[in-house]
């Protein structure tokens, strides 16, 4: 049996869409895949320098590892009208050269964020640290990710979504390609294909069983919000649009690669599509 390591962010979405098999509802009898839960910037760091097999990413990160890894049409997560949000102490208003808390620089959300700020000084933390630099005046403003959107102290006020700033820059109302996953190349394509059926499987069968999954996940503490945020967390980045990449996902996220191109931040732009898996291969191969 063949051994892959599965990194994903211990955020409710990715645990949520992993754990079906962490659980054993989705097995293999050639391959096992373990999983490993670190911080989406730590991910990005790793991938850079291929260290897992398997690894969720910030889709920003993509085109830095398109030669080492295959982008994969699962577990992803979109922004549909809400995302990241800039926020600030209230009341005070930002200058030009404001300190800003960014939760990496390969995130989506900073290469956005830098589009629309050129001028700020960004400074690179965990993004559950980000709040308490901000009440803490470490910082002047910081860009919020994940379950954090949901709930901040009340002395703090959003500044701008980065949603808008992505329609902006877009020109049309796409989903905000946010975090999706990537394998890395050295795989053997059969293996490659069978591993991205098995998370395939894992985020139909999760969604499928969103109440029973939920729960095991909060008898477990394996996440870090009640219930009630769970459940709005989910429904907001891990849904039946997590499952496998709709046209519309594909072009949102070569408007996004565009995007960074346009601005400096890749050599070229790229289309998803001709970075994903060639599953076509095993049935040519056993047809």
């Amino acid at each position: 049996m063949s051994i892959y390591t599965v990194a994903h962010s211990p955020d409710a979405d990715d645990i949520f869409m992993f754990y079906a098999i962490k659980f054993g509802w989705i097995t293999s009898k050639d391959i096992n895949l373990k999983n490993i839960a670190l911080d989406i910037e730590t991910l990005n760091q790793k991938a850079l320098n291929s260290f897992y097999d398997i690894s969720a990413i910030s889709f920003a990160l993509y085109p830095y590892i398109k030669d080492e890894y295959a982008l994969l049409k699962t577990a992803v997560s979109f922004g549909k009208g809400y995302g990241p949000k800039l926020i600030k102490r209230k009341g005070e208003k930002l200058k030009k050269r404001f300190k800003v808390a960014l939760s990496g620089e390969y995130t989506t959300n900073a290469m956005l964020f830098r589009i629309a700020y050129p001028d700020a000084k960004p400074i690179y933390m965990n993004f559950l640290e980000i709040e308490k630099a901000i009440l803490d005046k470490k910082v002047d403003a910081g860009v919020l990710i994940h379950e954090s959107i949901l709930d901040f102290d009340s002395s703090l006020e959003v500044e701008r979504e980065l949603w808008d700033i992505w329609v902006d820059l877009a020109k049309k109302e796409l989903p905000l390609p946010l975090g999706g996953m990537a394998l890395r190349r050295s795989i053997p394509l059969l293996k490659a294909i069978e591993i991205e059926d098995m998370l395939i499987k894992a985020v139909q069968i999760a969604n499928s069983h969103k109440e029973l999954l939920s729960k095991m996940l909060l008898e477990r503490d394996l996440i870090r919000v009640d219930d009630k945020k769970l459940s709005r967390y989910l429904d907001m980045y891990a849904n039946k649009e997590s499952e496998i990449m709709s046209e519309e996902q594909y072009e949102a996220l070569n408007k996004l690669f565009e995007i960074g191109y346009r601005y400096g931040f890749y050599a070229y732009p790229i289309k998803a599509k001709d970075y994903l898996i060639p599953t076509e291969y095993k049935e040519i191969r056993f047809s």
